[in-house]
């Protein structure tokens, strides 16, 4: 029988095992002579592989070291490995094989069958696809939707080798910001000189001692940190079950009652979307009000806090922001909003609020909002206190090793200067060359013709899907997709390069996001499936074709690459044993304990000032007001967002698309594990009981959930823990489209809209959201998401010559590029491997200063190497 997501379905995933041969084996089991136990390692947390006769048959967790191992590690990587959907051979779709020259129908996209061919044909016709999109468009025209890194753990990830190759032959346009926290990235440095959604928090130890109360806002550690971007080891539990057991009070203002909340007991507090802004400004006005702020601390450790309070009292507008002029905003009684206030500045509190407050209009304004309260009640810095924007992620609270973590392969400086925001995207392919702002800057939108998406499922992240599906048939001419399985991205490419997973490869990694104390090695654990390749091996064929090779492998095979990478670390163990044992740890001294999040800057901010342009947290941000950003005031302000229950018209409600409990966005979707995330093969959507009832809808009916923008198909689940007025469905779902064009899978982005925050960050306003949902009548099909496309054989043989293949690869071979600085080699190795890696330009060097205190300790660099760095960008930084 063969093992796939159909066959798990039919039964329960233990009997599924069974009948593979796939178990879950306790730790310290031992096995017989004929059975290979090899170390490696994954988002979802480290293992040890039971291999036998060159199949994988179970994993083995690593109870000491991840002490609750998630069903995504224990069963999702077994039922992934073997899946139906996996690309097995290189694929170009009909049309653009036949005629590769001509018209090949970008319309039939994601319906036209594709052909199996050779890779000597599918590297030939995607080094034609380049060379003549550089050719005829420059190399502006190539753009990269690999920006983030998430399909693979290990240091040598997709997206990297895919920069370091296109940068050798003079460089791709990228995506710029992220999905994650788009709009408090951008705005933060200017406010408290750091992002702050990508920073260590205050240690767990500090925490302990002297915090009363933690106030969750959005946030949801109990879900969120069971991936992480590198390798997840699910430290956290203990520590908030220990803040349980001391009396730590909890209080979670959320619209859903979370699995952290029903861990940790919190009072919970439901709130409109998107109104978080007016609650926090309220809270700031009662505290000025009543007396209540501090303003011994506003006067030595901010600037700005006289216009904010001009604002607060309505001086300008007329309007005071009481906890009144709130309740009509957010639907919390006055009393409570009051309530909340008083606890902050009577009891010592940590704030914690989640990245997904951010990604809605106006999304710049959220975050900012709670660190003026925060100041106003004079909270940060202290210990146990302040707000933080990253507990719910990467362990926070975990202490810092400061050690020196392994170095991956430099992307080098990009040639092309040329950026997206990425929820521009479909504006970009609509109106190419269009002019924009972000942070201040005016640019302009790249011009591209060529899309190259590798371990990234564009389809899925990106926003207003059919905005995004039509863009794509109308304005690119080539779309080539790398991915070891069956996407929509992959479905909706003209070429698809099958690629090896995470099992099939050898890599390096670090474990833990800020903790910095573990390296591991992620060896190969089975073969290739099919004739799929390692990205590195792609890459570098390419490579050799544009006469980059030599300087893309630099001589070196990966497996050398990955020795001196770990060579390079303040690992202690020799490789040979590293590489055998799958793991190594590294010291963590005793003083990390004692971190407190600003704790320096509170202790004497004269001698460890911010990096914003005052050293001061910035309530008002005269930066700000110089930008005159579209959407973006100076200070935070509540502003009603294009779409929220505010304006709702009857029997729409507002849709979230939070983070899935079984899936890494859209990882783990073909797993038997996205059962848990499913009704009948499709996405399930959270309903509240009286808005189901008054619907005629059931629990286990199917729904089609649809606004102006797109519909899905969903199934529902019933529940009282989401407030009236607002479904959930969880970001990552596959696409399929039924002949309704209505998504039979569930995916949330046939809904969200591309809109951006402001003309300040650009960044995702996917959770303002309005749709209307029913029971579905007539659903054609079964969900197909999870299913290979139509795959043909075809007589027809690509002509090389015809291509003028030798011709277009010469035009296009660069040359060799500037030697790059040791501090240039360690940024583009160490500093850029989150995301696609950003210009030095695209930051001044004061606000470099302060992202590199953050980025550093997780990058794993010491002293020297942080100079070197700090040197690099000062010399290319954006003027100030």
């Amino acid at each position: 029988m063969t093992l796939s997501r159909r066959n798990f379905l039919k039964g329960s995933v233990a009997t599924a095992i069974a009948a593979n041969g796939l178990t879950l084996f306790p730790a310290g089991k031992v096995f017989a002579a004929d059975t290979q136990v090899i170390p490696s390692a994954s988002h979802y947390g480290p293992f040890k592989a039971v291999v036998k006769e060159g199949k994988l048959i179970g994993v083995q967790p690593l109870n000491d070291v991840d002490p609750f191992p998630t069903e995504m590690l224990t069963k999702g990587i077994l039922s992934r490995t073997y899946a139906d959907t996996r690309i097995k051979y290189p694929m170009v779709r009909k049309s653009l094989l036949e005629d590769p020259l001509g018209d090949h129908n970008p319309h039939l996209r994601g319906k036209e069958p594709f052909v199996r061919v050779d890779w000597d044909t599918a590297i030939a016709l995607t080094a034609f696809c380049i060379a003549r999109t550089i050719e005829k468009h420059g190399n502006e025209a190539v753009f990269s939707s690999s920006y983030g890194g998430w399909s693979h753990s290990g240091l040598n990830r997709p997206q990297t080798l895919q920069g370091r190759f296109f940068n050798l032959i003079g460089g791709q346009s990228i995506c710029a910001g992220d999905y994650s926290a788009g709009a408090s990235e951008v705005i933060l440095p200017h406010v408290i000189g750091d992002m702050e959604v990508y920073s260590p928090q205050t240690a767990w130890k500090i925490v302990e001692e002297n915090t009363e109360a933690v106030l969750f806002i959005g946030c949801d550690p109990w879900k969120t940190n069971r991936i992480e971007f590198r390798v997840a080891d699910h430290s956290m539990q203990k520590h908030w079950e220990a803040f349980k057991e001391k009396g730590i009070k909890f209080i979670s203002i959320n619209p859903q009652k979370t699995q952290t909340d029903k861990a940790l007991d919190s009072e919970m507090i439901n709130i409109r979307p998107n109104t978080d802004t007016a609650l926090f400004t309220a809270m700031s006005y009662h505290l000025c009000k009543t007396g209540k702020n501090d303003k011994a601390y506003l006067d030595k450790y901010t600037v700005g806090f006289d216009k904010y309070l001009d604002y607060l009292m309505g001086k300008e507008d007329g309007i005071e922001k009481t906890p009144k002029w709130a309740e009509e905003i957010t639907g919390l009684p006055a009393a409570k909003i009051i309530e909340i206030a008083e606890l902050c500045v009577t009891k010592r509190t940590q704030i914690a609020a989640g990245w997904a407050l951010q990604r809605a209009d106006h999304g710049e304004m959220i975050h900012w909002s709670i660190i003026n309260f925060a100041a106003i009640a004079g909270k940060i810095g202290k210990p146990g206190e302040g707000a933080g924007f990253s507990w719910h992620y990467g362990n926070g609270g975990m202490p810092t090793s400061g050690k020196r973590m392994p170095i991956g392969l430099s992307q080098g400086r990009n040639p092309i200067t040329k950026t997206c925001p990425v929820v521009m995207i479909s504006d970009m392919l609509n109106n190419p060359g269009k002019a924009f702002t972000r942070d201040g800057s005016n640019l302009s939108l790249p011009k591209a013709k060529l899309i190259y998406n590798a371990g990234n499922n564009l389809l899925s992240h990106q926003q207003d899907t059919n905005e995004l599906i039509d863009a794509l048939n109308k304005n690119i001419d080539t779309i080539i997709c790398q991915d070891p399985w069956w996407c929509a991205t992959a479905k909706y490419s003209d070429i698809v390069l099958p690629t090896t997973t995470t099992l099939e490869r050898d890599d390096i990694t670090s474990g833990g996001t800020y903790s910095n104390n573990k390296i591991y090695a992620m060896r190969k654990v089975v073969e290739p499936v099919g004739e799929s390749l390692d990205d590195y091996e792609i890459f570098s064929r390419l490579a050799f074709m544009l006469n980059v090779h030599k300087e893309f492998t630099d001589g070196k095979t990966m497996y050398q690459h990955i020795k001196a990478s770990y060579e390079s670390s303040d690992a202690t163990d020799d490789f040979k044993t590293f590489w055998q044992s799958g793991i190594t740890h590294l010291s963590t001294p005793d003083d990390a304990n004692s971190f407190v999040r600003h704790g320096d800057f509170y202790a004497d901010p004269e001698k460890n000032p911010l990096h914003t342009p005052s050293g001061k947290i910035e309530l008002y941000s005269e930066t700000l007001a110089k930008f005159k950003a579209n959407e973006c005031p100076a200070m935070p302000q509540w502003m009603p967002p294009f779409e929220w229950l505010g304006n709702a018209k009857k029997d729409q409600v507002h849709v979230l698309s939070p983070h899935p409990w079984m899936r890494l966005h859209s990882q783990m979707a073909n797993a038997d594990v996205n059962s848990h995330e499913s009704v009948d093969g499709r996405q399930i959507v959270l309903i509240n009981k009286d808005d189901a009832a008054a619907r005629g809808v059931k629990d286990g009916d199917v729904v089609e959930v649809h606004n102006d923008r797109g519909a899905l198909l969903a199934g529902a689940r019933i529940t009282d823990e989401a407030m009236p007025g607002v479904i959930y469905i969880h970001e990552g779902a596959w696409l399929q489209l039924d002949e309704k064009g209505r998504c039979n899978s569930g995916s949330i982005n046939m809904l969200t809209s591309s809109k951006t925050t402001s003309g300040l960050a650009q960044a995702t306003s996917a959770n303002t959201c309005l749709a209307y949902f029913k029971k579905c009548t007539d659903v054609l099909t079964p969900n197909k998401a999870y299913e290979p496309p139509q795959i043909v054989k075809s007589k027809f043989q690509v002509d090389i010559w015809a291509l003028q293949l030798g011709k277009r690869l010469k035009a296009v071979a660069a040359e060799q590029g500037p030697r790059q600085s040791p501090g240039e080699k360690l940024f583009y190795g160490s500093c850029t491997l989150c995301h696609a890696a950003p210009h030095p330009s695209d930051f001044t060097y004061k606000q470099w200063k302060g992202i590199t205190t953050s980025m550093f300790p997780r990058a794993g660099l010491n002293d020297k190497d942080r100079q070197l760095v700090l040197d690099f960008l000062k010399k290319n930084a954006k003027t100030e």
